[in-house]
């Protein structure tokens, strides 16, 4: 069974958010469940450097529209991975985030970039495809390769099935009509069943109306979706294809997110050896800070800083959770505002709060590690890792119970979560964690529950393989 995993990032060379993680670890997987996976991403420059000798296997051409010619590059990854990357110098050899240019704001040529990812893995999937390798299945990753379930469909030739997996559904990949005829898709395409949505060309729902099946990343994220209130305009589609929609959770990598041997901590542990989590906490403590209390709950959050990560709720409580009294510790970057005000607690409150605006990695991993209790308290969540690498290190998280959050913390149990995205609710539920911490009993007994549970990638690629072969 050939499957071809089409995605716009991949960890570890891009990676934006979760889509990068799921690249860089679903393929690995689904190899080992028997499925052979070519991985189709852009040949960015971070790919370009870590693959300097990737050979071209293949010139593709006349693709249609205002869509350039390309070469196809061949790499195999650490892991065994086969990686066929997009070389188109102007639209992919440009330096920092995939999607945005140096201002911040997205490219305006975004359009034609994943338009033409998505063509290339419409071509490989079609009789035009002269290679000795064609896929049965064509994996698409959220906008902004969707398209190639409708240029496998609207574009003649025979085809390989499509499956469009929802990542983020508000992130949609819409642009002005003109884009139509850029992207080679004929006119008649142009219509509320097809590609137009609400007046502009949507790449996401052109895959999800074309697509032989869809995915997302957790069972709850899939009913919420189908919701007027979480379906972003999309949820009448979405339940007019619930019988073709599944929602299967993420996985993570367990070797890299591994408390036992993970080279970032101060002192690697497991749930036999839970006392020496304390060294990493007092670890963290100084690296950060703060005062080394091991009689004060040490609360931690890695997180874009949104309003969708619901951290707005945070700084609306801070006073309360300072005079519990507790400690916390952010890292993460987003909005400015954001930023300001957990720098405003961390000033306001040292050796108590502290806040590092940006990303580290081995920040990241000594918070999971060093934290008690970590704080998600997002307001939607389609799957979430954070909360799988909080439980895999023996630190219960507090979260909404929302999508993949919903599907992963039971409250009492392994972690703790609350219903209303309100200050006063997530307060309530720190409390509740707070005096569950000081019962060191019944925390051993949770941090030994989320400890003992499988969130690799085994179980999901298994998942996959299915839908793949019912195809």
């Amino acid at each position: 069974m050939r499957v071809l995993f089409v995605t716009s990032e991949i960890a570890p060379w891009v990676k934006t958010g979760g889509l990068g993680d799921v690249a860089g670890g679903l393929p690995q997987a689904l190899g080992a469940a028997g499925v052979d996976v070519r991985v189709l991403v852009p040949r960015y420059p971070a790919l370009r450097e870590a693959f300097p000798d990737a050979g071209e296997i293949a010139g593709v051409g006349g693709l249609g529209g205002h869509l350039p010619d390309i070469a196809l590059h061949e790499a195999v990854a650490p892991d065994g991975s086969i990686l066929w990357l997009v070389d188109h110098p102007p639209y992919f050899r440009r330096p920092g985030n995939p999607y945005l240019g140096p201002e911040g704001h997205d490219w305006l040529d975004n359009h034609l970039r994943f338009g033409l990812l998505s063509r290339v893995a419409a071509w490989l999937g079609s009789d035009a495809n002269f290679l000795t390798w064609r896929p049965d299945v064509i994996h698409c990753n959220d906008w902004q390769t969707a398209l190639a379930s409708a240029y496998l469909r609207l574009l003649p030739g025979g085809r390989a099935k499509s499956l469009v997996a929802i990542h983020n559904l508000s992130f949609q990949g819409l642009f002005d009509p003109t884009a139509l005829h850029e992207l080679g898709l004929p006119a008649s395409s142009w219509s509320w069943d097809c590609v137009e949505h609400y007046g502009r060309l949507s790449f996401l729902k052109a895959g999800l109306q074309f697509a032989d099946w869809i995915t997302t990343v957790s069972p709850t994220y899939a009913q919420e979706i189908q919701t007027e209130e979480e379906g972003m305009g999309l949820g009448g589609l979405l339940r007019y294809r619930r019988e073709r929609l599944t929602g299967i959770l993420n996985g993570i990598d367990t070797s890299l997110w591994d408390p036992a041997r993970d080279p970032y901590l101060e002192r690697p542990y497991d749930a036999g050896r839970l006392d020496l989590k304390a060294e990493n906490k007092a670890a963290l403590q100084s690296e950060m800070g703060l005062a080394r209390r091991h009689d004060l709950p040490l609360l931690g959050i890695v997180s874009r800083l949104t309003e969708q990560k619901g951290l707005d709720l945070v700084p609306a409580i801070a006073q309360a959770i300072a005079a519990l009294p507790a400690q916390l510790v952010v890292l993460g970057s987003g909005t400015h505002p954001l930023e300001e005000a957990f720098s405003r607690l961390a000033g306001r409150h040292r050796h108590q709060f502290a806040a590092r605006i940006g990303f580290d990695e081995g920040i990241a991993h000594r918070i999971e590690a060093g934290a008690d209790i970590f704080l998600m308290p997002s307001r939607f969540e389609p799957c979430g890792l954070n909360q799988m690498f909080s439980l895999r290190y023996g630190t219960p998280p507090v979260v909404r119970a929302t999508g993949g959050l919903a599907d992963t913390v039971v409250d009492g149990v392994n972690g703790f979560s609350f219903a209303a995205a309100e200050p006063a609710a997530l307060l309530a539920t720190v409390r509740r964690a707070v005096d569950t911490w000081r019962d060191k009993p019944r925390w051993r007994a949770m941090q030994a529950d989320g400890m003992g549970r499988d969130f690799g990638w085994r179980e999901p690629a298994k998942r996959y393989a299915e839908i793949y072969r019912r195809l």
